[in-house]
């Protein structure tokens, strides 16, 4: 089912969401004002022109995804959204030893896993859901971008990683199907899109910047990092969600989400390290500080939903 256009937080994403419901094919949109490109209303801004590439939206045409002007005053965002990351990422081109660090616990052992592990409540898992599905409702379709922009093993080993997300080849096992199970049994809504006037703009963020790198050729080192980033951090992760959704006797199928990514992405980090990155840097070696860049700008963006998620959390129990 196609979703529905989101509600606008804020003048930006009025202006993209109006001229897509009105159709509007000469929308001659005003080059945008933008004062803080992490700010929920850019954010949701950049979400929704990324998703006329992917599934679109209920009464939109299709004719939308290459729209010109659209695609001309998307870049304007997306330029202020990369020069900000830049901004805040250390442009460090040792892509071997940011990768190493990944593997290294952090002493101080903050995140979302760690406080679900230790004291989520299943209202908590919920608000976690509702935000994750953002992403794992499209699982590895952002990533599914970049296959045409290499070459060699590291494409032929991107592709390997990708077949396992989709399942293996068999489409109830795909990580978005296992993903939509989780939400049916979690006593959620499992269609597309249904949350996203509700996930707070830290959650689109984190898509956005795949969605970013997926779409842009020169962005390819930084999808390659951002992507092993993922599959280094996410076996210890998911075990982390697996003791927390045990602990909260939550439905089986919660449970198997997560348990499948403890197995299927501790193979999958030895590939994308010694397969898939290795390959690209010892071809391109002027992507190393791209393949940081996406690390450190993943992280960047996750330790922010996780700040912002934590701190209501705590807010609301304090009210």
């Amino acid at each position: 089912m196609t979703a529905c256009l989101p509600s606008p937080r804020g003048p930006l994403s009025e202006q993209v969401i109006d001229v897509l419901r009105n159709d509007r094919s000469s929308p001659k949109l005003p080059r945008p004002t933008i004062d803080d490109p992490l700010d929920e209303d850019v954010q949701l801004a950049l979400y929704t022109c990324y998703e006329l590439h992917y599934r679109g939206f209920a009464g939109v045409s299709a004719d939308w995804e290459w729209n010109p002007d659209l695609i001309g005053w998307r870049g304007y965002v997306e330029a202020e959204f990369r020069r900000f990351l830049r901004s805040v990422t250390s442009n460090s081109d040792d892509a071997e030893h940011t990768i190493d660090q990944l593997t290294v616990v952090p002493n101080e052992e903050v995140g979302l896993s760690f406080h679900m592990q230790r004291q989520g409540t299943w209202d908590q898992m919920l608000d976690l859901f509702k935000a994750r599905s953002m992403y794992h409702l499209k699982e590895a379709d952002p990533h599914a971008w970049a296959i045409p922009r290499l070459t060699g093993q590291a494409k032929a080993a991107f592709v390997a990683v990708e077949f396992d997300e989709y399942g293996g080849g068999r489409g109830e096992r795909m990580h978005s199907v296992l993903f939509g199970d989780l939400m049916a049994a979690a006593g959620l809504s499992r269609d597309y899109l249904h949350y996203i006037d509700e996930v707070p703009g830290q959650a689109l963020a984190n898509v956005n910047f795949m969605s970013m790198c997926g779409l842009h050729r020169d962005l390819r080192g930084a999808m390659v990092g951002l992507f092993t980033a993922v599959e280094i951090v996410n076996p210890p992760s998911a075990a982390r969600m697996v003791d927390a959704l045990k602990r909260l006797e939550a439905p089986s199928a919660c449970i198997h989400f997560y348990a499948e990514h403890v197995e299927a992405d501790a193979v999958h980090e030895q590939v994308m390290r010694h397969e898939v990155l290795q390959d690209l840097i010892d071809r391109e070696p002027g992507l190393r500080r791209d393949v940081v860049f996406g690390v450190e700008s993943a992280g960047y963006l996750e330790s922010r939903l996780a700040t912002h998620l934590i701190e209501t959390w705590a807010s609301n129990a304090a009210a």
